[in-house]
C-alpha cells in the first residue's frame, strides 16, 4: 500500500488526490511492501527556491525528487521520500508541448517516483531504461509516449521537460 501525503501549497488548479494516488501506485508497484511519500504542490517562488538550494539552478523546475536518506532501521514507517511539483511549470509545459495536462501530470509523477526508487537519467543507458519504463506505465494509463517528436493531441513538437 502507498500512503500519500498530498500538500497543496499552491493555489493553482491541480489534479485531485485520487489521480496522484493512482499514478504513485502504478510507478511504485514494483516495490514490495508499503511505502510512504509526500507530494508537495508549489508555486514558482517556492519551486525556484528549492531548485536553487538543492540543485544550484536559479529557476523553478517541474518536479524535484528527494529520496529518503534515513536507514530503514531508524524509521517506524517505510518512508520513500518527497516529490515537489511546481504547478505553474507543469501547466505551462503541457501547453507549450501540446500535451494533455493529465498525461503530463501523470508523466511527471511517475518520473519523480522512479527517481525515488533509484532510477536516473544521467547516463544514456540509465536514461533509456527509465524512459522505457515511463512509456510502459503511461501506456497502461492510455497516455501517449511523452518522448515522441509529435504529440497526438495537437501535433506540436515535444521539447525537453525533465529537470530532475
Amino acid at each position: 500500500m502507498i500512503e500519500l501525503d498530498l500538500q497543496r501549497a499552491s493555489g493553482a488548479a491541480a489534479p485531485d488526490e485520487t489521480d496522484f494516488q493512482r499514478w504513485c501506485e502504478l510507478a511504485l508497484r514494483q516495490r514490495s511492501g508499503d511505502s510512504e511519500l509526500t507530494i508537495r504542490l508549489v508555486d514558482e517562488a517556492e519551486g525556484r527556491e528549492l531548485n536553487r538550494t538543492w540543485r544550484h539552478k536559479d529557476y523553478a523546475t517541474n518536479v524535484l525528487s528527494f529520496p529518503a536518506d534515513v536507514p530503514d532501521e531508524l524509521l517506524d514507517i517505510p518512508l520513500l521520500g518527497d516529490l515537489v511539483i511546481c504547478v505553474p511549470v507543469v501547466e505551462r509545459e503541457a501547453a507549450e508541448q501540446g500535451k494533455a495536462p493529465a498525461a503530463h501530470w501523470a508523466h511527471l509523477v511517475i518520473h519523480g517516483c522512479l527517481h525515488l526508487l533509484g532510477y536516473d537519467h544521467i547516463e544514456d543507458a540509465e536514461a533509456e531504461e527509465m524512459e522505457d519504463l515511463e512509456r510502459q506505465l503511461l501506456a497502461e494509463l492510455g497516455h501517449p509516449d511523452p518522448y515522441t517528436d509529435e504529440q497526438p493531441e495537437t501535433g506540436t513538437a515535444r521539447t525537453p521537460e525533465s529537470n530532475t
